[in-house]
């Protein structure tokens, strides 16, 4: 099972009525796929530029989607615009899938997590989800608290060491991404204040 997989049912399970923005879901997804393509020998990071392997396709449908939207020209794409690209609309593909399986229902649209905007049906993947994220797993548990979502148990140290510098820097770009789109959202929220301001002063 994809990291990416993963983390969304982790998101799911965990965020126990937590609101999840879909923008924020979407660029953790992003990062989860682009450490699995990582991990696959699919890609490989020359500094911050992700540079594909043209031989090593993954078998998984999605994994196999992010890998074929990899930019195959020099410069090759970093790792932060990757992240922004990829991660358009991503939480609704991938919730898109669960619900074509029959793994989630009742779906509302706009946050990707309220109280009962989704029902998670029990299943296999579930339960390897929820035993990567109980058992510390440090990719998951660094993406799930990069979203508020923190977990019952922290990673070992080791395990966060033991985290390859490629893993670690799409780690951080992800919680880089997350941070400005919630600068973006804070702007917005302010224009759209002032912009209310003058017009009820206008009437």
């Amino acid at each position: 099972m994809t990291t990416a997989r993963s983390l969304l049912l982790v998101v799911l399970d965990q965020a126990h009525g937590r609101a999840v923005s879909p923008g924020d879901l979407s660029l953790a997804l992003a990062g989860a796929e682009l450490v699995d393509l990582l991990g696959a020998g699919a890609a490989a990071l020359h500094e911050d530029r992700v540079v594909p392997d043209p031989g090593a396709a993954p078998a998984d449908a999605l994994l196999a989607q992010a890998f074929a939207a990899l930019r195959r020209e020099k410069p090759y794409e970093p790792v932060g615009d990757w992240l922004w690209r990829r991660g358009e609309g991503l939480a609704d593909t991938y919730v898109g899938v669960l619900e074509a399986e029959g793994a989630l229902s009742a779906r509302r649209r706009g946050r990707l997590f309220a109280d009962g905007a989704l029902t998670l049906a029990d299943s296999p993947d579930r339960r390897r989800a929820v035993e990567a994220w109980s058992s510390a797993d440090p990719v998951l548990v660094s993406l799930g608290e990069e979203m508020g979502i923190i977990g019952a148990s922290v990673p070992d140290p080791e395990s966060l060491e033991s985290l390859d510098d490629s893993v670690t820097l799409v780690l951080a770009a992800v919680g880089d991404a997350l941070l400005e789109l919630e600068g973006v959202r804070q702007r917005r929220t302010i224009e759209q204040a002032a912009f209310d301001n003058v017009w009820r002063g206008s009437n």
